[in-house]
């Protein structure tokens, strides 16, 4: 009996996007990210300070509020009612604030830059 030998095997094939986490003070690690996950959660899986997720990305806190990077605002997905609402209750705001666990990581977002507010309300 002659098998394939490559059908004792399941080759898995885990895509990857870097992400740039910068702070107030200006340093920065940039880090890679499973498609599929959030930025919230590669930063609490890799130890990004800055980004605390208090309410493990449920959307019903703002303590991972970022500001993204001005080049990315257009690759991304609008905000939903509920993520602008909770972004009214973060710390200092911008035209640029979002909440790091509604973007969902993924190729188009490869290269993302996203800073942290000075404090997490």
């Amino acid at each position: 009996m002659h098998t394939c030998p490559f059908s004792l095997y399941a080759y898995i094939y885990i895509t990857m996007a870097k992400i740039t986490y910068k702070d107030q003070e200006g340093n920065s690690k940039t880090i890679e990210v499973e498609n599929g996950l959030s930025v919230m959660e590669g930063a609490i899986q890799n130890n990004i300070p800055g980004i605390d997720a208090d309410c493990g990305g449920s959307m019903a806190c703002a303590t991972c509020h970022v500001y993204v990077e001005e080049k990315w605002l257009n690759k991304l997905p609008n905000a939903e009612e509920g993520e602008v609402d909770m972004i009214d209750m973060a710390f200092e705001p911008k035209k640029n604030s979002r909440l790091s666990c509604q973007l969902i990581v993924s190729d188009e977002i490869d290269g993302l830059e996203v800073t942290t507010p000075a404090k997490q309300s």
